[in-house]
């Protein structure tokens, strides 16, 4: 009986140690390593432009981002009527930073979907309000060139 519960510790402390990298980062780890992720993969990126919204985002969401490998990329080519953008194929998320409320609409979806933890692959759009709109085009998302994001097949 002893050795099955020293068994079960040690697979619960290797477990524990297991744990992603991110959720040993400080907060403000977190929102650097975040901000620097956009870098690498935004090709709309500037720290100017990208640092607001991401800190706008929870710490706990932030952290689920960066353990799937999920990015978050301004957009300027995204128009007032459908300023924020989740690419679900790529993993991406973007917003339109010269949008009043773009921000904060892409902010609490990435919220809620990392709460939930349900990242579709089909394309979502949302206002300024975070309303979900439909039938709207919004331009493909394009990755900087060499860039490491995650691209699921359908």
């Amino acid at each position: 009986m002893t050795r099955r519960s020293t068994f079960a510790c040690t697979a619960a402390v290797f477990a524990l140690c297991a744990a992603s990298t991110a959720y040993a980062q400080s907060d403000a780890q977190v929102v650097e390593t975040t901000v620097a992720r956009s870098a690498n993969v935004c090709p709309g990126h500037s720290k100017d432009r990208t640092t607001p919204t991401v800190k706008l985002v929870p710490v706990g969401g932030l952290r689920v981002l960066l353990d799937k490998g999920l990015v978050m990329c301004p957009d300027r080519r995204l128009d007032a009527d459908a300023p924020a953008v989740w690419y679900g194929q790529w993993g991406v998320y973007t917003w339109n930073p010269e949008v009043e409320g773009a921000g904060k609409a892409v902010a609490a979806q990435i919220d809620k979907m990392t709460r939930d933890e349900t990242f579709p692959t089909e394309t979502l759009v949302w206002n300024a309000k975070g309303e979900v709109v439909k039938n709207h085009t919004v331009p493909a998302f394009e990755p900087r060139p060499g860039a490491a994001v995650r691209v699921k097949v359908q």
